[in-house]
């Protein structure tokens, strides 16, 4: 594996994959405060904001830039120009790619790390592609692990990836020094997103709007509306299975309204510990940055000066039947998740344009995994998770008569 710098004599190299998203900001805002630090090497996003793009490559010197389209490379050219003109410099561009797999091009660049904020399981190849370079994997792309799990688990080294899901890192963060056989169970939390409380009758008619309503969190639409549901959590317990290699009859989820504690471990001693912080992804961001080093003043810390009151609840899982249809996909296996994860994104979006009601899109994904003969895990290749999800796709579209 690549060496990373812990002793500051040299900033480590970072490329980030999905620059103009939440995450990538985010880590973005990050690196600024420690420029002694981390230096960027490359950047790569979608090209639907080619302006944030150009801002963000010339303010940290990149050497290259990718985006998904050939068709955003004129834009992007522009926005390069129009950002120059404004600042009234001339300077010479970052090399730029493009294509589908310019970001998989990008994280096999000689670097320390590469961060995948890239949203969906296109993000599976640059984590094959990063871990076959070499190079420290910053892992906010839940959906490349859960599609790609005996894949990735092939070709990671011990330690190579540094998880970034809030809930992911403050396990990863309790479990260190503590051998495996001492770990009881995994408790991932979840805020119970905008619906807490309420039984499946009654959001039976939920709008998108209200479902994007999320009351801690900033992200994507989709994310967004799987918290909701608590889809993401169930993805979520797939990823710390094969984050962790804690049986799924191991990992529970509480509902933690205040987001505070973001995860915790018992042990089989009776013992548990906690992570907390305040809800803000610098801080696991900052963390996957700088391992096996903390980030000084990340984000700002809890204040226990001030009374607080902590709740948690059991999850209500007739009104969020989610989570055990995911425990089921995850148990299965193979190519299941990457049919689960699929049929999702295309659910999410019938949902959103008014063609799917809220608690169908669980049934619709529930219809599917049952419906789909899956490859086992030992037997997995990048061509069958491609197969399965383009079925998946296809079978959503058909099931929701979106097609």
């Amino acid at each position: 594996m690549t060496a990373v710098n812990t002793n500051n004599t040299e900033p480590s190299s970072v490329v980030i994959l999905g620059s103009t998203g939440s995450i990538g900001t985010q880590a973005i805002d990050v690196i600024r405060r420690n420029p002694e630090r981390f230096r960027v090497k490359a950047l790569s996003a979608g090209g639907r904001n080619v302006r944030l793009l150009a801002r963000q490559a010339l303010d940290l010197e990149v050497e290259t830039v990718a985006v998904a389209t050939d068709t955003a490379v004129s834009d992007l050219r522009e926005a390069f120009r129009d950002e120059l003109a404004d600042r009234g410099t001339d300077r010479a561009l970052p090399e730029i790619v493009s294509g589908p797999d310019g970001s998989t091009q990008l994280a096999a660049l000689p670097c320390d790390s590469v961060l995948n904020g890239i949203t969906g399981s296109v993000g599976l190849a640059p984590t094959l592609a990063a871990l076959d370079a070499g190079s420290r994997l910053i892992l906010a792309n839940k959906e490349s692990l859960i599609v790609g799990g005996p894949l990735v688990k092939r070709r990671a080294k011990p330690g190579q990836i540094i998880p970034v899901d809030s809930e992911h890192s403050a396990l990863f963060q309790c479990l260190q020094g503590d051998r495996r056989e001492a770990v009881k169970r995994l408790v991932l939390t979840a805020s119970g997103g905008p619906f807490r409380g309420r039984t499946r009758a009654q959001m039976a008619d939920v709008t998108p709007e209200e479902a994007l309503a999320h009351p801690v969190w900033d992200m994507g639409p989709v994310v967004t509306i799987n918290c909701a549901n608590l889809v993401n959590k169930g993805l979520e317990v797939i990823e710390a299975h094969l984050l962790f290699d804690i049986p799924f009859d191991r990992i529970d989820v509480v509902v933690h309204p205040q987001a505070m504690v973001h995860s915790m471990v018992e042990f089989t001693d009776g013992s548990t510990l906690a992570q907390v912080s305040p809800p803000d992804m610098r801080l696991p961001l900052s963390l996957g940055l700088g391992w096996p080093d903390r980030v000084a003043d990340a984000t700002p810390p809890c204040d226990w000066t001030k009374a607080s009151t902590w709740e948690f609840f059991p999850v209500d899982d007739e009104a969020f039947p989610a989570l055990g249809l995911a425990n089921e996909v995850g148990e299965a296996g193979g190519t299941m998740p990457a049919v689960f994860n699929a049929a999702n994104e295309e659910c999410v979006a019938g949902f959103v344009a008014g063609k799917l009601k809220f608690n169908a899109i669980v049934d619709t994904l529930r219809q599917i995994v049952e419906e789909h003969d899956h490859v086992p895990g030992e037997s997995m290749t990048l061509e069958a998770v491609a197969d399965a999800e383009d079925w998946a796709r296809r079978r959503a579209l058909e099931v929701t008569g979106a097609r």
